[in-house]
């Protein structure tokens, strides 16, 4: 693998799940994104959080594993809470907000909008995929 990701589910009371839209796109994701050199998955996918929405996270538990052959990634997806401090916009982030996970907005990057759904769809389940982009 050339890159690896780590990205972070967050829901609030109502079960519903926080995305970021991006400074740089039109486009909403999941808090999280590269693993540097040397750092576990884990680790990444606290620092990434604290770097885009500004807060203290906690990891619960692992949901799935996703290999993107076309990009030579392969992505950690974590079930996370916030620990401390409240999401806010960063340099990175213009936007944070919480939606029902089968509303997610048409312009949340595609993968990330797979995994939500078939999280949502059995939460329990820890999923080891090979993810390609559907034409």
């Amino acid at each position: 693998m050339k890159t690896a990701g780590a990205f972070v589910f967050f829901f609030n009371d109502q079960e519903h799940i926080l995305l970021c839209k991006r400074r740089d796109k039109d486009l909403w994701n999941l808090p999280g994104g590269r693993v540097e050199d040397g750092e576990s998955p884990w680790d990444a996918a606290l620092r990434e959080v604290h770097e885009e929405i500004g807060v203290t996270a906690q990891l619960e538990r692992l949901t799935g594993v996703y290999h993107k052959p076309l990009q030579d990634e392969v992505v950690f997806q974590f079930l996370g809470t916030i620990a401390e401090g409240a999401p806010a916009t960063s340099d990175e982030v213009a936007e944070v907000r919480y939606f029902p996970p089968d509303a997610v907005p048409h312009n949340t990057a595609p993968m990330q909008a797979e995994r939500i759904r078939w999280y949502a769809e059995d939460p329990a389940v820890v999923r080891f995929l090979t993810q390609t982009p559907r034409t």
